[in-house]
């Protein structure tokens, strides 16, 4: 099963990070994470949706609020980007 594939019914998804699912729909709404859609509209959450999920629970620990949250994982995201392209420009120059 691919990581990016959404399994997870919502009930599930706040059990297994210990949220509220109002919790959720608000981190959806505030683009924090898009779990998938079925054809009727239910969301299903990814095993990457939850280790999101888990770190927007570590980062509301740490006192950020939800911009602040969305700052970090855009960032994170960025550096997770960067250092991949960098990664691949070695392997070019390796090679």
């Amino acid at each position: 099963m691919k990581a990016s594939v959404g399994v997870y019914a919502i009930s599930v998804a706040a059990e297994m990070t210990r949220m509220e699912i109002q919790n959720l729909r608000v981190y959806e709404r505030r683009g924090l994470v898009e779990p998938d859609r079925t054809a009727g509209g239910t969301r299903r959450y990814s095993p990457d949706d939850i280790e999101r999920l888990h770190r927007i629970r570590q980062l509301l620990a740490a006192g950020l609020n939800l911009t602040g949250i969305a700052l970090v994982l855009e960032l994170e995201g960025e550096v997770s980007r960067l250092r991949s392209d960098n990664e691949s420009l070695r392997r070019a120059l390796r090679e």
